[in-house]
């Protein structure tokens, strides 16, 4: 597969041709994100992740689908192609102007480059604010989209409402329709902290008015950075009824190398560093009082991009992750890599684990040092009292990496008991179950590079797998959409685009039944698909 091969995009609608049948009560649109275009002119990005956004949706109706896709025009896009090159930088690619430009151009490219002004490429996820649906990375910056045509509108900046440099791209929803989110404050009023912020459900007075999406947005808690200049990276939180769980990771990102970085000839991505010998700090927030519970959490080293749920249960909560031991998995996107399959000969290769934590927050009294006060009997993950208020966690590696049996299409059932290893990432669930106990897990078997072959039901009580998979495809991150007034947890459709390099075969969307894991139908689209990031599923009339 050619990761850096340009995307071409079809706005208009495309009915695609359908094999089995459609669920009639699948009614709504699937929105994806990832980036799209790598090349302008003679310049090319160095890492996957910088590519320009590419928007595709697979819209369902009445047993029928249609597909369209059209390019994010970003003000970076708009930019780039002005110039035919790439000109505006990226986390993983710094771009440097035409040597044709006289002395003032560049004076003015190297300013905005040592305190950065960001891009608006927002190439990583779809989220929902109010009633309005935006593309997103994890800058400061994310532009409203059309989610029928696609189309751009505005362009939101964060900072004009939040003290926020940065933001996560995986916010959370409650009932109501309210978003709570995590950002970071570098350095200001000399302090650099996170800000944890909800964008309120559109009032009832508000609706149909033309107010900013952020201009009620709340900030609902801060918590200090344990380093002025090297705040923790931070991709996804956990949420509960009444608890938000941010992570601070020994993974950072150095602020005061990041301002030299275009002068010394290296991208922003070089000032990450992840530091194996620090602890990981586990922030438990009061969503009621914006409070930090009184207890410190601490565990080993770890790298985490995604939460997969948490929840509360008998004076504790649960979370669990996908964690890494290293910060490998940046590199294994670097373009140079993915053309030789990175971590075929294990150099450049990170290994996810499935992980549990349980954090006490009812304490019996009377409780000793060194005594495990996790009492779940369904967990072996632990929290020891160091001392007063202070516990270090360990977790329950729920699963790693497996050698998987090769499935040619179907299914295929393992049941494996616990421990055992296996490569699973980009978690999804029914999000009805978000923030309370649950079960069933869906998500992306990675193997020893980063395209997935297997689409895998991971099940977190009898710790069994099901997988999809057919010859010469790679799915997407799959997304659950729950059956109208289902019976279970997992009563509902599995869907996920899948590339498909078979001869004279087009891509597909798959639509997989979410109890068994069987094929229920496939929608052929008469184009060519591509690797993406995250995506969401509108139902209709939302």
């Amino acid at each position: 597969m050619d990761y850096s091969k340009n995307a071409t995009e079809r706005p208009e609608p495309f009915k695609a041709e359908v094999i089995g049948a459609i669920p009639n009560w699948l009614q709504g649109t699937l929105l994806r994100n990832g980036p799209g275009i790598f090349s302008v002119g003679e310049t090319s990005y160095d890492h996957w992740f910088d590519g320009m956004s590419l928007l595709t949706s697979f819209s369902f109706s009445d047993g029928e689908m249609t597909h369209r896709s059209r390019f994010l025009r970003s003000d970076t896009y708009n930019t780039n192609m002005g110039e035919n090159r790439i000109v505006v930088s990226e986390m993983g690619t710094m771009a440097y102007p035409d040597p044709s430009k006289n002395f003032i151009f560049k004076a003015i490219t190297f300013l905005n480059h040592t305190v950065p002004d960001f891009t608006d490429n927002g190439s990583s996820n779809i989220i929902k604010y109010g009633d309005d649906y935006f593309a997103t990375s994890e800058t400061n910056y994310i532009r409203k989209i059309d989610p029928v045509t696609l189309e751009t509108q505005d362009k939101v900046d964060y900072t004009k409402y939040l003290p926020v440099n940065l933001a996560s791209s995986h916010p959370h929803y409650d009932k109501e329709g309210n978003a709570y989110n995590i950002g970071t404050s570098i350095a200001e009023k000399g302090k650099t902290k996170y800000i944890l912020f909800k964008v309120p459900a559109v009032s009832a007075n508000d609706k149909g008015k033309p107010v900013p999406v952020l201009k009620k947005v709340e900030a609902i808690a801060t918590v200090s950075c344990r380093s002025l200049f090297t705040p923790s990276y931070c991709h996804s939180i956990g949420f509960t009824d009444n608890y938000i769980i941010f992570v601070e990771q020994p993974f950072k990102l150095d602020i005061l190398k990041m301002t030299t970085a275009y002068m010394r000839g290296v991208n922003w991505a070089s000032c990450l560093k992840f530091c194996p010998n620090e602890n990981t700090l586990i922030h438990l927030i009061d969503k009621r009082t914006g409070k930090e519970v009184e207890m410190k959490y601490y565990t080993g080293s770890m790298v985490i991009y995604h939460h997969v749920n948490a929840f509360e249960d008998e004076g504790h909560v649960v979370f669990d992750v996908i964690a890494y031991k290293d910060d490998k998995l940046y590199d294994m996107f670097y373009l140079k890599n993915l053309k030789k399959d990175a971590g075929s000969d294990g150099s450049v290769y990170s290994q996810p684990s499935f992980k549990r934590f349980a954090l006490p927050i009812k304490l019996d009294k009377g409780v000793g040092v060194g005594e495990n006060v996790v009492k779940l009997k369904y967990t072996t993950a632990s929290a020891v009292k160091e001392k007063e208020g202070k516990f270090t966690c360990h977790s329950e590696v729920l699963c790693e990496a497996l050698n998987l049996p090769s499935v040619s299409k179907g299914i295929s059932m393992m049941i494996v008991l616990f421990p055992y290893n296996l490569g699973f990432e980009l978690p999804r669930i029914n999000y009805d179950f978000n923030g309370k106990k649950y079960r069933f897990v869906y998500g992306n078997i990675v193997e020893e590079f980063a395209q997935s072959k297997q689409l895998a039901k991971f099940d977190t009580e009898t710790k069994t797998m099901i997988f999809w998979e057919e010859e010469n495809c790679w799915p997407s991150e799959p997304v659950f959409v729950p059956r109208p007034n289902g019976e279970s947890e997992d009563d509902g459709v599995v869907l996920s685009s899948v590339i498909n390099s078979n001869p004279g075969q087009s891509g597909f969307l798959v639509i997989l039944d979410g109890r068994t894991f069987k094929e229920v139908a496939r929608a052929y689209v008469n184009t060519e698909l591509y690797k993406d990031m995250h995506g969401i599923f509108i139902p209709k009339g939302n």
